[in-house]
């Protein structure tokens, strides 16, 4: 990518900045303090330690903008029409039990349009991002969406909550984010979802708009209970048809 815009800059920054948490914490996972907060879902410090640098390190350089995080909910400040939308950690499940598969998830919104967003695999180093009208990009490389024509020859990320199949090659990996990233990157060929939050989604699904992709409509002023279904513009039909109850 020949350059990137200073919202992108600052968001990228931000979650370096971020990461040393996790890795440090993801070091010593067994030592870390939890709260359950509800089923299968759980806050730890470094959640919360997490979710505190991005929203600083985003308002030094932003001072007006709001926020909505997945811990702290909606932040409002001067300029309620550009918004930050911030998951600290998409995947904590994984997270807790050692297993690198968890994100940064970032986004961008202004006045009711994703403008910038990022996915940031602290473990793995890999750095998902995109803008608006500008492409969608794995560490500095283009990527675009499958070529797959056959359904058969598929994969999918779902979360398997309240949705009916057949038989399609599905994989549950317990992080939406970097499953709408990996769509967005041809890893996955779709993804269907029910019942998830703006910060799970927002980020990955203007990541996988710019990498060529598609997905059914949704409202970003909702923050909860979403339903997701994105795919290449040459499965996505099929997809659908073979998803009962859509």
């Amino acid at each position: 990518m020949n350059s990137i815009s200073p919202n992108l800059n600052i968001m990228i920054k931000a979650c370096e900045k971020a990461s040393k948490t996790i890795i440090r914490d993801f070091g010593e996972v067994e030592n870390l303090q939890v709260s359950k907060k509800g089923p299968r879902d759980f806050v730890t410090k470094t959640d919360r330690r997490v979710e505190s640098i991005l929203i600083d390190e985003l308002s030094k350089n932003r001072k007006n903008f709001s926020f909505i995080t997945e811990e702290n909910g909606i932040i409002k400040n001067n300029d309620q029409e550009s918004i930050w939308i911030i998951d600290p950690i998409d995947g904590t499940t994984n997270f807790l039990h050692g297993i690198p598969h968890f994100a940064i998830s970032v986004a961008l919104k202004v006045e009711n349009n994703l403008s910038s967003s990022i996915i940031f695999d602290p473990i793995k180093n890999e750095i998902f991002f995109a803008e608006r009208n500008k492409g969608a990009y794995y560490n500095n490389q283009r990527i675009k969406v499958s070529k797959k024509n056959e359904i058969e020859e598929c994969l999918f990320a779902t979360n398997l909550e309240g949705v009916k199949f057949s038989n399609l090659n599905m994989r549950h990996s317990g992080c939406a984010a970097l499953d709408l990233a990996y769509v967005g990157a041809g890893r996955y060929d779709g993804f269907f979802y029910n019942k998830l939050n703006i910060w799970d989604i927002a980020a990955g699904l203007l990541i996988i708009e710019e990498a060529g992709g598609v997905f059914n409509k949704v409202d970003y002023n909702m923050t909860k209970n979403i339903d997701v279904r994105a795919s290449s513009d040459r499965i996505y039909k099929k997809m659908i048809e073979n998803l009962e109850n859509f």
